[in-house]
């Protein structure tokens, strides 16, 4: 470089003042002993952390990726006494979508409407929702929908697998076994009232995730899933349809609002068979309501009527106040307590004890009532079953109604005798019926299937269950208020019911409750089938000629299907008799 152009370059140093500074030699040492002194400091530091932090944060990262999830247990089975299944439960799928990860193309969401049949623009605009990671798009799918669902290619599109509860008898069996939600846990009936025995324990595993929540790998079974207990109940299937059968045929031909049958065996205390009306398929959740869903027979109570009568007979007998000849004089067919008077529908003049339940007489019955302690008749009210729960292990089963006998006043002491002022559910009424059938002895009842002797509690003495049983045999005869309720070969005892319906507080004046309880064989009975019909049409609302035939038909098809021997001519002597003259009930 020649000497006029280190003059230059001199010359131009000075004038710019950027190039006049000139950084001091110990400023470049600070700065490069900073920069290497940072480096340093990181070197130590991931040195302590990898050389003496290791199992800390091994363990956060576990935290951020190993997760542990259940894997469902399968839930037990609900089967009848003979192992028909009523309750089972199916694989399943349910599709969830990340839509942070989502981004599927037209053709993608028109395709995955199809499958989940919905609307595709909901659909679209779900996936274009980024505030979310988590939507479920269709739970408990069919497997091989959801495989479809996944085959499309979409991103961020899952699949849980799941189990759905399936029932084969559908709305025959609504009411009694119940359903499920959609997580699988007992909703109603009696998979409710035994969802910790159906339900199993579900399994544990140990998976690793990406940070998209994907699983990745399996790492450990922490445990395995134990499945649920099956649950065998004490009906039998095939009564259980013909007992819904029935009910529905005379439903629609008296046009009434509800119904309930209850089929008891008398010596097990076993229910095997309750059905109701209206009813629901627990498959198909669309059919679902409050209305449909209760179950009537065991949650509904009502004034009995008439069907009290044979208790305040047992009674009397015990304490010694009649015998089944004990004459009795209706006079002109009413009867005066106070100024309250009890009426039958016509005169009957005089009648013995046992004409009287023949008949229905509600003048007998109070007239009895009047002359036998308030405390008697409550005593065997009490022992059997009435004013508290049956405790057959369904859900919500109704106590019904019956106050302390001292504070009966002496029109309600009568009205109670036909059935006025207490209040029973069909299940209650059937089981104290047992008693006549099982000669004074009530067995406890139960929906599961017993295989052990049962000890029951002793209503009234053997005598007076005996007599009261053949006066209720009575009823079924030409004379008496329910020939209609007979069974062609066998010997039929049972009682008829015609109450008032109470609406608001009050007897509403065209509104009954029509029933019949009744059991069979007579001579030695095995069954009892009680039979309630809600607000038949006002042209027909006896119990003996609405309830009676349903009875009869119910009656006849479990004494055939439990292969039970006749104990009587198979002739017209002993078949149901329509055209007999209808004997009316005071309601």
């Amino acid at each position: 470089m020649t000497r006029a152009a280190k003059t230059s370059r001199h010359a131009n140093r000075h004038a710019n003042p950027l190039l006049r500074l000139d950084l001091q030699r110990w400023r470049m040492r600070l700065v490069m002993t900073l920069i290497f002194g940072g480096f340093a400091a990181l070197t130590v530091r991931a040195a302590y952390l990898q050389a003496w932090q290791t199992d800390f944060l091994s363990d956060q990262g576990d935290k951020r990726m190993n997760r542990v999830i259940p894997i469902p247990a399968h839930r037990g089975m609900v089967l009848d006494r003979r192992g028909e299944p009523l309750a089972i439960s199916t694989p399943v799928e349910s599709l969830w979508v990340n839509p942070r990860e989502a981004r599927p193309d037209a053709v993608q969401v028109q395709s995955l409407a199809g499958l989940l049949q919905t609307d595709p623009d909901p659909l679209a605009r779900l996936f274009a929702d980024d505030a979310r990671t988590f939507v479920y798009l269709k739970r408990q799918m069919p497997p091989d929908v959801a495989r479809s669902c996944l085959a499309l290619g979409i991103k961020g599109l899952y699949a849980i697998p799941e189990f759905r509860r399936y029932y084969p008898a559908g709305e025959v069996m609504a009411q009694v076994v119940g359903l499920t939600n959609i997580e699988d846990a007992g909703l109603e009936g009696l998979e409710f009232a035994y969802n910790t025995w159906l339900a199993g324990e579900a399994g544990m595993k140990r998976v690793i995730r990406d940070r998209k929540g994907n699983v990745v790998e399996e790492l450990d079974l922490l445990r395995l899933p134990k499945p649920g207990n099956d649950l065998y109940l004490s009906f039998n299937l095939q009564i259980q349809y013909l007992a819904y059968r029935e009910l529905s045929e005379a439903v629609r031909e008296n046009r009434a609002r509800a119904g309930s049958v209850v089929v008891l065996d008398a010596r097990t205390g076993e229910i095997l068979a309750l059905a109701n009306l209206p009813s629901y398929n627990p498959n198909n959740r669309a059919t679902l309501s409050a209305e449909r869903a209760r179950n009537r027979a065991a949650t509904d109570a009502f004034e009995p009527g008439s069907t009290m009568k044979p208790f305040l007979m047992a009674a009397a007998l015990d304490a010694g106040v009649v015998t089944p000849e004990t004459r009795i004089d209706t006079g002109p067919g009413y009867y005066y307590i106070g100024d309250k008077r009890i009426t039958d529908v016509h005169p009957k003049g005089v009648l013995t004890a046992a004409e009287s339940i023949q008949v229905s007489s509600n003048v007998v019955a109070a007239r009895i009532a009047m002359d036998l302690k308030a405390e008697d008749y409550w005593r065997l009210l009490t022992h059997a079953g009435f004013g508290k729960p049956p405790g057959a292990g369904l859900p919500g089963e109704a106590g019904g109604r019956l106050r302390p006998y001292n504070t009966w006043r002496p029109i309600e002491k009568a009205t109670m005798s036909f059935g006025h002022g207490l209040s029973v559910s069909l299940l209650q009424l059937a089981r104290a019926y047992a008693a006549f059938a099982n000669d004074g002895v009530m067995p406890p009842l139960t929906v599961l299937k017993r295989r052990e002797a049962v000890i029951g509690q002793r209503v009234m003495s053997e005598k007076a269950a005996r007599q009261v049983r053949e006066m209720l045999e009575m009823v079924t005869q030409n004379e008496g208020t329910a020939p209609q309720a007979r069974v062609m070969g066998y010997r039929v005892a049972g009682k008829t019911g015609t109450a008032h319906k109470l609406v608001g507080g009050a007897y509403a004046p065209n509104k009954y409750i029509a029933s019949f309880v009744g059991m069979a064989p007579a001579s030695n009975p095995r069954l009892v089938v009680a039979v309630m019909i809600d607000e038949p049409s006002e042209k027909r609302y006896y119990g003996g000629l609405v309830a009676g035939p349903v009875f009869s038909r119910v009656m006849g098809g479990a004494l055939r299907l439990m292969a039970l021997p006749p104990d009587a001519p198979m002739d017209a002597e002993t078949a149901p008799n329509s055209a007999a003259p209808v004997i009316g009930e005071a309601a």
